[in-house]
């Protein structure tokens, strides 16, 4: 990686400003001074330092984000904020994007990644990782609605939707419900529902594979994962536990 790349994405500044200190020998590699801007260094061995301080390197980010109604999964809008606008500046300068779509009027998990590999390898269709999502629904759930989402239903535009699992909470005029899905078509989850005679009057994604929303995080608020939620996203452990 060039020198003045690396200073750049971790902060020190743009491209310009960190040829500046390159050139006033503020920056050193291994400890030696270097003028040289397109300096080539493994970050994952060499030292790199301005002013003396060590600079720390990441290659990737991994948050996970309650979203929050109101913000489009996306990194930019012209009508809408975003959740990358949520951010601090210190993630954003890793230029994250979500990993998977939420509707715009959608809460809940929400993985913000710089990782293209990984991000890939969760929103593949046939890398069928499942999505639970938990809904509050405008009319009465039954047995039958259950075994047409195992069967896979189908929706508005002739389109058979993957087998689902359709987990009933609560019955009642406004039902509860979890639904796992495999697939992430538009609207997909509301489109279901819609195909069934009923309409999803809130919905949040509680699940993505083995990945849990922390229940510590308010709307709007994010953590990084952990290297253990790293890895295992990254081992393919994203099927529901059996």
């Amino acid at each position: 990686m060039r020198l003045d790349k690396l200073l750049a994405n971790m902060g020190y500044g743009s491209r310009k400003d960190v040829k500046a200190l390159i050139k006033k020998k503020k920056v050193t590699v291994n400890g030696e001074v270097t003028r040289d801007t397109a300096y080539q260094l493994n970050p994952e061995k060499d030292a790199a330092a301005v002013n003396g301080e060590i600079v720390p390197y990441q290659k990737d980010i991994y948050l996970m984000m309650n979203k929050p109604q109101g913000y489009v999964s996306a990194t930019v809008d012209d009508r809408d904020k975003t959740v990358i606008d949520l951010l601090q500046p210190a993630y954003q300068i890793f230029n994250p994007f979500p990993a998977g779509r939420l509707d715009k009027d959608t809460e809940g998990l929400l993985l913000i990644t710089s990782d293209g590999d990984l991000a890939h390898q969760l929103t593949s269709p046939k890398k069928n990782v499942e999505k639970t999502y938990y809904a509050k629904i405008r009319g009465r759930v039954t047995e039958e609605d259950k075994q047409n989402f195992a069967d896979g239903i189908v929706l508005d535009d002739g389109y058979k939707a993957k087998p689902a699992t359709l987990a009933i909470l609560q019955r009642g005029e406004l039902s509860e419900v979890e639904i796992t899905v495999t697939e992430g078509k538009f609207h997909q989850v509301k489109r279901m529902v819609k195909a069934a005679g009923k309409k999803v009057v809130y919905l949040k994604r509680i699940r993505m594979g083995n990945l849990h929303l922390d229940g510590s995080l308010k709307t709007g608020e994010y953590r990084e994962l952990t290297d253990s939620e790293v890895d295992m996203l990254r081992n393919g452990e994203n099927k529901a536990d059996s």
